[in-house]
């Protein structure tokens, strides 16, 4: 099993899977490297890096929950870089991910190529914040697999209307455990008293951190029924950034899959432009 320690001492786990252009890609808050298992099939020709966070997947509990932050994240990744002899790499970030991509273009950029964000912007709608904490941190009540599946098919079915439930099914075991006392979260709880913490202090202007990407090739795939990135965020990042690729994805909320027809087409261009 792959891992590296921190230079405050934890061990991570992380995935390396083949050669190429190095991709890192880094997940949702609450998530970890299978997060991108729906998409791994496109990105063949290519170093595929994924990073369980501190606190996540099969990564190490941090004793300091507050260390469960952005800058502390990205400095995790920069570390993973360094332990692998990376000089350079393209980030495909969602959500949480693409907020450390935005972070690193703002304070490391020399060691980027480009950047893809995963429904994530320099704004987000406080619908979505608010989403997110009603159930972060919060222990599940399923006793199995198929039970949570089927009642995350029927909460998500207005905003993901063509999924089917095996995709439910698979998709709830990415951040979940089963256990003798039925389905736990798979990563600290304590993740949730982090952001709280983090909220007290009032949201950064993210602006510039975006700005900072250019002219890095870079792209947003939107899921158009999302609560935490709107239609108005993604066309004033394209006003401020010509060149952004801009993929707008149907039928999916916070967050697309990445296997989305829209998507793929996104980030196809966005590869191919990496390699100019």
């Amino acid at each position: 099993m792959p891992r590296f320690t921190t230079s405050d001492g934890l061990s991570l786990y992380y995935e390396d899977d083949g050669e190429g252009l190095p991709l890192l890609c880094l997940s949702g808050l609450t998530r970890n490297a299978r997060d991108f298992d729906f998409v791994a099939p496109q990105l063949e020709g290519h170093r595929v890096i994924r990073l369980d966070y501190r606190g996540r997947g099969q990564s190490d509990w941090s004793k300091d929950y507050l260390s469960y932050n952005v800058p502390r994240e990205a400095q995790d990744a920069l570390e993973l870089l360094d332990h692998l002899g990376i000089e350079k790499a393209a980030i495909l970030g969602t959500s949480r991910g693409g907020l450390i991509a935005m972070g690193l273009a703002a304070t490391v950029k020399d060691r980027l190529l480009g950047v893809v964000m995963n429904d994530i912007g320099p704004v987000l709608d406080p619908k979505g914040l608010d989403a997110i904490m009603g159930y972060l941190g919060i222990q599940p009540t399923f006793t199995d697999f198929d039970a949570m599946a089927t009642a995350r098919k029927a909460a998500m079915q207005a905003t993901y209307p063509d999924v089917p439930l095996a995709r439910w099914r698979k998709e709830v075991t990415h951040s979940h455990v089963a256990t003798g006392d039925g389905i736990r979260l798979n990563y600290d709880p304590k993740l949730r008293d982090a952001v709280l913490e983090a909220g007290t202090t009032g949201a950064p202007d993210l602006w510039p951190f975006f700005e900072a990407i250019a002219p890095l090739p870079c792209a947003v795939i939107h899921g158009e029924n999302s609560d935490l990135l709107s239609f108005e965020t993604v066309a004033e990042m394209l006003r401020k950034n010509p060149d952004l690729i801009v993929a707008h994805v149907p039928n999916r909320a916070h967050i697309p899959f990445l296997d989305e027809p829209e998507a793929q087409s996104a980030l196809s261009k966005w590869l191919r432009q990496l390699k100019e």
